[in-house]
């Protein structure tokens, strides 16, 4: 197989990271109306005040022309050191709210970003798109496949700009490797496999108990059920259907999509099977421990490895994210494979790259990243600006978040094949699936069939 000419392909990812970064429209999404001018003063509200909120506030604040106005979180003892933060980077300090309906009600505020709880997502999106705000939101995007599409249709109807944190889109070297497996170098592809394979813990039930002080605990659940409030919950909500979805709607989810990216944005998967349990530590955690995914693309078919007690595997360290050194892939517990029937791709997200290797582990061709939030967060604040759609637009982001939600069904339904209608977003014959497909919401959270 012929190798690519280093320096066009350099020059190629160079293109594409100038484009990227600028929001321009490389990954093929229309235009909307201009609203804003290039240099207006973006105004925004921080919605949830945890670790991943400190570092969007961090990033984004540090960007021209734009404050947080706004840091909300039910938990009032929550975001005091993005306050401090905050305060020292900007002209104004942040004032401190408890609902973000406060911000969605100020005309000064221009897009929000969502760092809640999974759970919160969509219906805060939903909220937000309403009110005319545009809006960044955290990944997963949503806990399941009828919230996801009411989110597309809210930043549709309202014509909002929606950003996921599927930081991946906006690294070149995400939008070099879809560019290589396009022009056909690695031949047909045939198979993909995508490890999560984690590090983790024995997952302990905790009594129920009274709230932390200061914590409103029915806002926190929001859409979720009723239940008394759980430390368990409230920390710790990933291994718990209603708010979240597990290992695999957490860092699975960025090697999903990026996978998705790599291979031109694949429409859903004709079918889903999940077999699944707590193998290693046998909790009784709802979300299991371990999962082994099978997806069925008709020309290709693709599997998901994932799980938490594997610990002699290891993400990518910073000195593959933020400098040039390469993996040793056989133990990158998040990395992807991708078969051709000329060459195989191994592909790792957050800044990782790419390397293509045949016959003997030779590598042919590589393209090294960087950790991309330095280009996500700016693609999201230059697109409030130019109304261009953003590299992670919600509506691809919705397609990545169902591979998560589909083989969870799968799981749930008693671990069997799921046929997916991928037009309609349902199941054929199994109504025991399709009835999960939306969550039930509690009065006051619902998120209306018309949005």
């Amino acid at each position: 197989m012929k190798p690519i000419n280093r320096r066009v392909f350099v020059e190629r990812s160079s293109q594409a990271a100038t484009l990227i970064a600028t929001g321009s429209s490389v990954l093929g999404f229309p235009a909307i109306a201009r609203s804003q001018s290039p240099g207006d003063q973006i105004v925004l509200a921080l919605i949830g005040a945890g670790g991943r909120a400190a570092g969007h506030a961090s990033g984004m604040s540090r960007l021209p022309g734009v404050e947080f106005k706004y840091v909300c979180d039910v938990w009032k003892d929550r975001g005091a050191g993005i306050m401090q933060d905050l305060g020292k980077v900007q002209k104004r300090a942040p004032q401190r709210i408890a609902d973000m309906r406060t911000a969605l009600d100020d005309k000064e505020v221009n897009a929000v970003v969502i760092a809640t709880p999974e759970h919160w997502h969509a219906l805060a999106t939903v909220w937000a798109c309403q009110a005319d705000k545009d809006v960044y939101v955290e990944k997963n995007p949503s806990i399941s496949i009828w919230e996801g599409r009411k989110m597309v249709e809210a930043a549709r109807k309202y014509r909002r700009i929606v950003q996921v944190g599927f930081q991946n889109r906006s690294g070149p070297y995400a939008a070099s490797a879809r560019d290589y497996i396009a022009s056909g170098r690695l031949g047909r592809i045939v198979h993909v496999k995508v490890y999560n394979m984690l590090d983790g813990r024995k997952w302990e039930p905790k009594p129920d108990s009274q709230p932390p002080a200061g914590l409103d605990w029915d806002a926190w659940l929001g859409p979720a059920p009723e239940v008394p409030y759980n430390a368990g919950r409230h920390l710790d909500w990933h291994p718990w259907w209603d708010y979240k979805g597990g290992t695999l709607a957490d860092d699975a989810s960025h090697q999903l999509d990026l996978t998705r990216m790599a291979l031109g944005d694949p429409p859903h998967p004709k079918s889903v099977l999940c077999i699944g349990g707590n193998y290693a530590f046998q909790s009784q955690r709802e979300v299991p421990e371990f999962q082994c995914i099978t997806y069925d693309y008709g020309d290709f078919s693709m599997t998901c490895e994932s799980g938490n007690a594997t610990g002699y595997l290891r993400k990518f360290p910073g000195e593959v994210r933020f400098g040039d050194k390469w993996p040793h892939w056989p133990t990158s517990a998040t990395r992807v494979e991708i078969y051709g029937t000329q060459a195989m791709m191994y592909l790792g997200r957050h800044g990782c790259g790419w390397q293509v290797v045949v016959e003997g582990g030779k590598v042919i061709d590589q393209d090294k990243g960087y950790f991309p939030d330095k280009w996500h967060q700016p693609n999201f604040i230059d697109c409030l600006r130019t109304r261009k759609q953003p590299n992670s637009d919600i509506e691809q982001a919705h397609r990545s978040a169902c591979l998560v939600h589909l083989a969870n069904l799968s799981y749930r339904v008693g671990q069997r094949q799921l046929m997916f209608d991928g037009a309609l977003e349902r199941f054929t014959h199994n109504e025991e699936a399709n009835k999960l497909l939306k969550p039930a919401y509690r009065k006051h959270y619902r998120i209306p069939e018309e949005v």
